[in-house]
């Protein structure tokens, strides 16, 4: 029998991707809302650079929706929080800062691109690691590799 604390831990997991499912639904209707307003509305270019950028801040905001509903998902599914999804999730955050930054000072520039830079380092390290097999006790037998050769 489960834990109440974790009956009731599932149950918040549970509420939390409820929500987060009507919150991408009502998204994604006010970003196809604002795609037809904006090719469908008389004006010169159809759609200026502000409303583009508008539109990508929210086409974003819908992929971090999407990102935080996997990385919930797979806790539930397997109990375990994947590291390169969050990290993921913190890159197109920051991207969509980036995208709908109109002006900016040295120094919150300079915070953004180390921002960046750890956050692209973290995730190389992450998938490097997942790679990498793991190291086996040296026993002195030899490793498959080694019994081709020979």
């Amino acid at each position: 029998m489960r834990h109440p604390v974790e009956r009731f831990e599932h149950l918040v997991y549970v509420a939390l991707i409820a929500f987060l499912i009507v919150l991408l639904f009502f998204m994604l209707l006010e970003l196809g809302w604002m795609v037809a307003v904006g090719i469908f509305e008389i004006s010169v270019y159809r759609l200026d650079s502000g409303e583009i950028f508008g539109l990508l801040g929210h086409f974003l905001l819908v992929l971090i929706g999407l990102e935080l509903l996997e990385t919930i998902r797979a806790y539930l599914d397997r109990g375990e929080f994947h590291v390169e999804i969050v990290i993921l999730v913190a890159i197109i955050a920051i991207a969509r800062k980036v995208i709908l930054l109109e002006s900016a000072d040295t120094g919150e520039l300079v915070g953004v691109a180390l921002l960046i830079i750890a956050l692209c380092s973290g995730y190389f390290l992450v998938r490097r690691a997942r790679v990498l097999p793991s190291p086996l006790p040296d026993d002195g037998a030899p490793s498959p590799a080694e019994r081709k050769e020979s």
